[in-house]
């Protein structure tokens, strides 16, 4: 099974690095193509790619992931890409295994995902808890290989997540509304791209043998920036509604406003958005209603859109 491997990276030189380290020998003994898709960065990230003998460097001038990794599967020269993170680092036998699952599967298998195990910069505080962690793109589903069939409750992720180039162009690719642009942490790109292959057939399947580590540096482990990530979740949230149902201006306006009724019916919520509590549940509850707060603000154009 002939594959390219696609790092899509903005101004991380330094972790683009250590992902390329723990790739380049795998690539090389399986035959698999590497492209970095450089997207818009201002570091020495084409320095860094040149020096590793064999790696494709890109220059994607258009901000945001979904720009750039809809350059790089389009760039491709093998029948199926595989998406890793510039922040990751790819487990020993990480090509093996995504050749490996594709080699027992057929032709309506649209992606196959991995295990995205944390890299602690420091350890976890106490007030997170596995559920709002999350957020920090962990992916470590129970059992074994097996195709998904419920994106609300298990999905996989575009950290690591290797998808069949015929299915990428029957759904278009990553949505252009999605993901991260600059600060905005707009996300779920992945997710969407997954139910529109599921809704054309294809089939999602999770693979924990395709693993790797994520990196979660000591600066996201802050009360400020989950309530950022959860509230931006809020406003992606809006923006695929958007996209999967056009509203009229009218039935947008209408859904803003039974949105916003349903926060205002719970004062003593909106009075705790910026406590910063050490209560792991309190702060549970929290991070949901960001989600609902970002998903009116998604309403209102908060995403763009």
């Amino acid at each position: 099974m002939r594959l390219t491997v696609v790092i899509c990276t903005h101004e991380r030189a330094a972790s683009l690095r250590r992902t390329l380290l723990s790739i380049v020998d795998q690539a090389r003994e399986s035959g698999a193509e590497i492209i970095v898709v450089d997207n818009a960065s201002s570091d020495d990230t084409a320095a860094v790619v040149n020096a590793f003998v064999g790696v494709r460097y890109v220059r994607e001038g258009q901000l945001g992931l979904c720009h750039a990794r809809n350059r790089g599967w389009r760039e491709a020269n093998a029948p199926v890409v595989v998406f890793l993170d510039d922040d990751a680092v790819a487990a020993p036998g990480w090509i093996p295994a995504v050749q490996g699952a594709f080699a027992d599967s057929d032709q309506a298998v649209g992606c196959i995902g991995g295990a995205v195990l944390p890299d602690w910069e420091v350890p976890a505080p106490g007030w997170l808890s596995p559920r709002v962690a999350l957020a920090l793109t962990i992916i470590d589903w129970p059992g074994g290989r097996r195709r998904l069939t419920d994106l609300s409750a298990e999905w996989l992720a575009g950290a690591n997540l290797a998808c069949r180039v015929a299915a990428l162009e029957a759904v278009g690719g990553f949505h252009p509304w999605l993901d991260r642009r600059g600060a905005h942490l707009l996300s779920s790109g992945d997710v969407f791209l997954e139910k529109r292959m599921m809704h054309c057939g294809y089939a999602c399947v999770y693979e924990p043998a395709m693993q790797v580590r994520h990196g979660v540096p000591a600066a996201r482990l802050s009360h400020a920036w989950f309530r950022k990530r959860y509230f931006w979740q809020g406003v992606s949230d809006a923006v695929m509604d958007v996209i999967e149902h056009p509203p009229s201006r009218a039935h947008r306006v209408l859904d803003t406003a039974l949105s916003s009724a349903r926060l205002l019916t719970r004062p003593a919520r909106l009075v705790s958005l910026f406590r910063n509590t050490q209560d792991a549940a309190e702060f549970e509850q929290q991070c949901w209603t960001w989600i609902a707060v970002g998903r009116v603000a998604g309403l209102l154009g908060a995403g763009g859109r």
